[in-house]
């Protein structure tokens, strides 16, 4: 089948696709290679093998096969693979606009994209945060198609608007209260960042935040922009990607990433890698716009207990290319004096609230509570006793 990669109504390239092994085995014509996804264009440039960069970028718009309960999942789609749900969509995502067209169809982008057109959610929503099985046939013309990571997520629309659903990992059920906790800190320290606030869904524990991309801009991930350039060590690329950012219009990428390299500090994000930060792209233009809000945050305050008085942490956590000792995060910070530190000892608190408003959903005990904020305390004081050592 000959199908068109299209950005909105643009034609990128022409490509031959083979239905049965959910991927294209042929690139029939390049037309507009610049509107393409940014991997995809910079494999271009340095003439290297589209097709394979082409098929990449396809697969990983796909469901991960470490989802959560992804058997399950499939299983109560009458979906063998998760490979098969793409063609479904068109390939349609919520992070950007680039789809899948047959040749053939006279398919417009304002006929089918998740932006402007209301999908069916309520039954993929129902089947990824329960054990139901549903006897009637499920519309898989979704952007739930295509999202990405372990965490188990819906998109759905609330007042016209389109809300992302996460909930907790297996062994790291509280991980909507760490989105939470992130959110407020940023709130109070005047950080861009995606909202995120809670609920409970068949007994469980999730964060709900709305989409910060819309039909006229994309999501560009580090991983693309630093693709084939992931040379030295943290330091190197984590200065190498602000000067990208900076050569690209974005004046004030510092500052950002210094907003966000606090944030992991202070909750302890082991696991800021390189496909959850990023910048927008006008789709329009192809201007960068400016450094996306900070987002999935999840993975943080860890902590075992060998008795009560003993707590144990997790110390080191991943920044752009390697695992770090959280201290070596604040080197990264040149601006200290902007980050009014007094206005955090109100998190805590609210913290606190917020913690006990859910134990009986997070099934947490008074000592979890008790060790989790006093955790959160004794980094706030941290990073302000350091950060004011640096700055005198």
């Amino acid at each position: 089948m000959q199908v068109f990669l299209m950005n909105k109504d643009i034609q990128v390239m022409k490509l031959e696709f083979e239905v049965n092994k959910n991927l294209f085995n042929k690139v029939i014509q390049i037309k507009n290679i610049e509107y393409s996804p940014l991997s995809i264009y910079k494999t271009y440039q340095n003439n290297k093998d589209v097709l394979t960069e082409v098929n990449k970028w396809f697969k990983g718009r796909n469901i991960p096969i470490w989802r959560d309960d992804l058997f399950y999942l499939l299983k109560r789609l009458d979906i063998k693979t998760a490979d098969e749900l793409l063609m479904k969509s068109y390939a349609l995502s919520l992070s950007d606009q680039y789809w899948i067209k047959p040749c053939k169809s006279k398919l417009k982008y304002k006929d089918v994209n998740f932006f402007e057109n209301d999908f069916g959610y309520s039954d993929f929503l129902d089947i990824t945060f329960s054990k139901s099985n549903i006897k009637r046939k499920i519309n898989l013309m979704t952007p739930n198609n295509t999202t990405d990571g372990r965490l188990k997520k819906t998109w759905v629309i609330e007042n016209g608007k389109r809300i992302l659903i996460k909930g907790g990992y297996k062994d790291n059920p509280n991980a909507p209260l760490n989105e939470y906790l992130a959110s407020m800190i940023c709130m109070y320290l005047g950080i861009k960042h995606v909202k995120y606030e809670l609920d409970v869904i068949n007994k469980k524990l999730v964060s709900k935040c709305e989409d910060f991309i819309d039909k006229d801009t994309e999501l560009i991930t580090a991983h693309s922009i630093l693709k084939d350039d992931l040379t030295g060590n943290y330091k190197d690329i984590y200065e190498k990607y602000i000067k990208i950012l900076e050569s690209n219009g974005i004046s004030d990428a510092r500052d950002n990433l210094e907003d966000m390299v606090l944030l992991d500090y202070l909750i302890m994000n082991v696991d800021r890698h390189l496909n959850n930060l990023g910048i927008i792209r006008d789709v329009n233009t192809l201007r960068w716009l400016r450094v996306a809000p900070i987002f999935d945050s999840g993975e943080a305050m860890n902590i075992d207990m060998l008795d009560d008085n003993t707590m144990v942490i997790n110390e080191n956590g991943r920044l752009f290319n390697e695992v770090v000792h959280f201290d070596k995060f604040l080197e990264l910070i040149r601006k200290t004096r902007k980050y009014d530190f007094e206005r955090l000892e109100k998190v805590v608190d609210e913290f606190e609230e917020i913690l006990k408003k859910y134990q009986s959903i997070s099934k947490m005990n008074n000592q979890d509570i008790y060790n989790l904020c006093y955790l959160l305390y004794l980094r706030i004081q941290k990073a302000k006793d350091i950060l004011f050592l640096v700055n005198t």
